[in-house]
């Protein structure tokens, strides 16, 4: 599992699949044939400044991130980009078990293809 680092990878991821939970907004898409490592998993984190301010923004990555290290290893698939989206007031304040669950029925979501708009 890899980072992504670049903006245009973020903006593919946004163009894609998307689902909607209370906690965060979860953005996935298939990365096209040799376009990057195929058996990659790459994930990515935003959390914009309507998050609050910078000690709060980072607490919102920080969990973000746990959250994606606690899931992803066993629901993601190669082949694919994920971009984690904090919410305002929710991410840093919902419950982790519930956001666990949350992100684990985001990524049936998008998988089989009938993800929220």
């Amino acid at each position: 599992m890899s980072t992504l680092q670049h903006r245009k990878d973020f903006l593919r991821a946004a163009r894609a699949r998307r689902a909607g939970m209370p906690g965060f907004l979860l953005q996935a898409r298939r990365r096209d044939p040799g376009e990057a490592e195929d058996a990659q998993i790459r994930i990515g984190f935003t959390c914009s400044k309507k998050i609050g301010n910078a000690v709060i923004r980072n607490r919102a990555k920080r969990r973000l991130r746990a959250l994606a290290r606690d899931v992803l290893p066993d629901a993601a698939r190669p082949g694919w980009d994920y971009v984690l989206i904090g919410r305002p007031d929710a991410t840093v304040s919902h419950d982790f078990a519930d956001m666990r669950r949350d992100l684990l029925k985001a990524m049936r979501r998008v998988h089989e293809g009938n993800p929220q708009k």
